[in-house]
Order: C-alpha cells, then structure tokens, then sequence
C-alpha cells in the first residue's frame, strides 16, 4: 500500500499519549508526519479529515476504564475513507478495560480500517513523587516498543496492495462497555502562596477549567481530574487535597505499584 503520510491525533494533557504516538510514527517513518492535537477545546471542534493514502495514528488517555466522555462528539466527526488507522489508549498502570475496544468500534464507524492497536502505560495522572504510580511512564522501553511498532505496521501495510485486503485486528474488551464516563465533581486542588498567577494552569487545562485570572478559581463541573494544571506548574504551587482524589491516589500506589507492560494487536 501507498503511504503518503502519518497523521496524529491525540489528546494528551500530561504530554504522556504524545510520546507514545509519536514513537509510534518514528517506527512508521514516513516521509510526512502531520500533528493534530485535540487537547484543548477548540481544536476538538474542527472534524478530523482522513485518505486512504495517509495512516491516521487515534491516542486517548484511558479515564475510568473508558475513552473520555468529552472526546465523544469529536470522534463521532472523524471523516475516514477506508484509512488505514492506528489506535492507541494510554493508561495509568491500573487497566485499560473496554477503552481500546471502544476507540476501535468508534473509528470503524467513522470510516477508518484499524490496522493495528496497542495499549501504552503512561503516568498516572494522580501520580506525584510521594505517591506515585508508573511514574516517568512511558519510560524508553515503553517508546522503543512503539517505535517497534510502528515498523510492524509499516511492514504490515506494505505487504499488501489494498486496505481490503488485511483481515480484523481483534483486542482486549467487552461490548456493552463497563467503566464510568461521568465526570467527577470534587474539589481537589490545593493552591498555596508559591502561586504567582503565572497563568500556566489555565493554559494547560483540556476543558478551561481554571480562571486565567485566579488561579484557585476551578470549575469543578468541567474539571476532568487530569492534573496537568498540577504537574505542570512551574512553581509547583499545586498539589492534590485531602479527599476523594488523595484516597484514590494512596490506592493506586498500593495497589498497582507492579509495572505493567504495553499490549499491541497487529
């Protein structure tokens, strides 16, 4: 098959789905890798437009087992022409569940072929120094088997003249979905006076969630508890509350400290 070029789609707050899909094209190497980030708002609201001459690379952070319910309406866009795709979920050491399986049934649906998928580790996003959980994943392992990867999948797509001709790529899931997709409304955010209003927060935050103005101003109802307003402020004036999250996070390090590895099904 012809490949005239990679496209990446991936909403990653934390950068950890960026890595991975990026390792992924660097084993494809193509001779056009175009980047289409869906973290922030408005680039969710521009459909996704594919060919049959380029492979399109689909990551998602796994949240509660599932794909996140705010990329919903932005996949239900996507405008494939039997393209050749890859999907990928990131998950924090814990389990992917029915999220793969789910970004895969999506995609077909939208016109796109999966070629391959594959389940990375990527920190956990409640992960932090005192308690963390696959922490500085994915790790160069991790990136040297997505790279691996994408040299699968080019070999796989060269071997063949046309996309009809490669059989399903079965994976690991379950139809109904199980996990949550319901967002949680919790204050968790603790901010202390190391804060200098820098505006980093609000400028990392997936769903503007965080005032530009004031830092502490959090709307919890959009808030998605992905903690990148946390693990990337310079002054790491930010960190997590005693509460719901802060249990949650004590369970994560205890229970799921066993590094998993990552799962790919060519």
């Amino acid at each position: 098959m012809k490949m005239e070029s990679v496209k990446l789609a991936y909403f990653s707050p934390t950068g950890t789905t960026k890595a991975v899909v990026e390792a992924i094209a660097s084993g494809i190497n193509p001779n056009t890798i175009k980047h289409n980030d869906i973290t922030k708002p408005e680039a969710r609201k521009q459909a996704l437009l594919t060919s049959e001459n380029e492979v399109l690379v689909v990551a998602v952070p796994v949240y509660m087992g599932r794909v996140p319910a705010l990329l919903t309406d932005w996949l239900n866009a996507i405008e494939g022409q039997d393209t050749p795709t890859v999907c990928v979920v990131v998950y924090g050491n814990r389990v992917y569940d029915d999220a793969l399986l789910e970004l895969k049934n999506s995609v077909m649906s939208r016109g796109c072929v999966p070629v391959a998928c594959a389940a990375f580790i990527g920190e956990h996003s409640f992960s932090d120094s005192a308690l963390p959980t696959a922490q500085g994943r994915p790790d160069a392992d991790d990136l040297k088997h997505a790279k691996v990867l994408g040299q699968k999948i080019r070999k796989k797509l060269e071997s063949v003249a046309s996309i009809s001709q490669l059989s399903d790529v079965p994976v690991s899931g379950h139809s109904p979905y199980g996990g949550a997709t319901e967002l949680w409304d919790v204050d968790f955010i603790a901010v202390d006076n190391q804060c200098t209003q820098c505006g980093v927060c609000a400028a990392v935050c997936p769903v503007d969630a965080v005032d530009p103005q004031k830092s502490t101003a959090i709307n919890h109802e959009k808030c998605i508890t992905c903690c990148a307003c946390i693990k990337r402020c310079p002054e790491n004036a930010r960190t997590i509350k005693t509460g719901p999250v802060k249990d949650a996070q004590k369970r994560l390090n205890t229970l799921f400290h066993e590094p998993k590895k990552p799962e790919c099904f060519l």
